[in-house]
């Protein structure tokens, strides 16, 4: 890999990271803390590639990229960004990105992506459909929940595995599968949705598979599809040659239950699971509410409805309730509340009166609606040794389950105290080298709140 690279970020560990990994790659860097230190070299007609975050000291790296395009037509960009929402991986897309990367991001695939842009020209994307960006529910969410569904679907919208995207419904299962096929390689390629009730024939199969040559095939509730369907989308994606499109898969219902039930193919259900995402439900990402909640809000206003915020009453309300639609019940909600009240505060009473004799709870750690966690961990035992008939699973169930409880525990708790392995196991109640051990054993990444990679 030769060539040179701008790189441009307000964090001297991220620059220095970059720096040290393209030089040893062959190429020559040039790095700034400055977005306007930034345009000057692109002026000057300095670098081959640019390297750029989003917020910057002087000015924002997104809005930058029309300019860096006039002035020098076919430079390449790659956008990074701490602001982990879909969102911005839309503005980075629309903006004309040659790639967006979320932090933190993975040094090696970013490397992958850095020789891409140097070997060959920019080849430029039709920008996405606001379609894409206002009839959906939006990716938006700060927990570490949504930070690891955001970089799962960044390691995973380039390859060619099928994708499983399970969830409740109003999740936002669907918007998943699109942001993984607007955002890949398959973008300028067909995105295909196929439901049960629209096929009546292997033919209409056929048409749908050649509507997608190339892009992406969902299959949208596999889990309510008939045995016949099911055995003809096995042999369909055993007999899909070059110009495939990518198989993905949204699904509700756990299809692992329904196998060990006989009510789902196993056949099927192997080839759907190359990669799972599950879009976690909003009673278990509490604090992203208010933040979705003001952003259909400010949606409503983009339509020409009143400009209205959430009291401090209001939000607790929101936090408080179950949500058994989950961000569509939110939305519709939002909407409601953006139109009906009189003043520009929405206050608790109103969402108390919208929220009617709906099921009301206050999140409790380890409860989801009426289940503890204990019954939660119990219910997935017991599924887990349902799932072997009348065998026995292998020995060392116990060090397995365990491994399999003390690693999103962890990390969560990392997640929590930003890095911090002694407020983590202050955090935890054990001790820090007992802690380092576990790290080292789950092989689990710890990175700091300024994260580099």
């Amino acid at each position: 890999m030769d060539g040179t690279v701008l790189v441009a970020d307000d964090d001297r560990t991220i620059r220095t990271v970059l720096t040290q990994a393209l030089t040893r790659a062959g190429c020559k860097v040039h790095a700034t803390a400055s977005l306007t230190t930034l345009m000057r070299w692109v002026d000057e007609g300095k670098g081959d590639l640019v390297i750029s975050d989003v917020m910057m000291p002087d000015g924002n790296g997104l809005q930058a990229l029309p300019q860096i395009a006039a002035r020098r037509p076919g430079l390449p960009v790659i956008v990074i960004s701490a602001q982990n929402t879909i969102m911005t991986a839309i503005q980075a897309t629309e903006a004309e990105a040659f790639d967006y990367l979320p932090k933190p991001f993975d040094l090696p695939d970013l490397m992958k992506r850095c020789a891409r842009a140097l070997d060959r020209k920019r080849v430029r994307q039709q920008p996405l459909a606001p379609r894409a960006v206002g009839d959906d529910l939006p990716l938006v969410g700060r927990t570490a929940s949504m930070q690891a569904l955001y970089q799962l679907v960044a390691k995973v919208m380039n390859t060619d595995l099928p994708v499983l995207v399970t969830g409740e419904s109003g999740t936002g299962k669907s918007l998943v599968a699109r942001a993984i096929h607007d955002f890949s390689d398959r973008r300028a390629q067909g995105f295909v949705v196929l439901q049960e009730q629209d096929l009546a024939s292997a033919e209409d199969l056929a048409s749908l598979l050649q509507r997608a040559k190339g892009g992406s095939l969902i299959l949208d509730e596999v889990a309510d599809y008939d045995d016949d369907l099911q055995l003809r989308i096995v042999r369909m994606m055993d007999a899909m040659g070059d110009d495939a499109p990518r198989v993905m898969a949204t699904s509700q219902s756990d299809l692992a239950a329904r196998m060990a039930e006989g009510r789902f193919r196993s056949d099927l259900f192997y080839r759907l699971g190359g990669v799972t995402i599950h879009v976690p439900p909003l009673r278990e990402r509490v604090e992203d509410i208010a933040l979705l909640a003001e952003h259909f809000l400010t949606r409503s206003a983009w339509d020409g409805g009143p400009m209205r915020t959430l009291s401090k009453e209001a939000q607790n309300a929101l936090r408080n309730h179950f949500w058994p639609g989950n961000v569509r019940q939110l939305e519709n909600m939002m909407r409601r509340l953006s139109v009906t009240g009189a003043g520009p505060e929405i206050t608790g009473s109103e969402v108390a009166a919208l929220l009617g004799q709906n099921p009301v709870q206050t999140p409790v750690a380890g409860v989801v609606g009426d289940e503890k966690l204990s019954d939660a961990v119990a219910r997935h035992l017991q599924r887990y040794f349902d799932l072997h008939g009348d065998a026995l699973p292998p020995p060392g169930v116990y060090s397995r389950i365990l491994r399999e409880f003390e690693a999103p525990l962890i990390e969560i708790a990392l997640d929590a105290t930003g890095g911090n392995q002694a407020k983590c196991a202050d955090l935890l109640g054990i001790n820090r080298n007992t802690l380092r051990k576990k790290i080292v054993e789950l092989e689990i990444r710890v990175t700091r709140r300024r994260k580099v990679m």
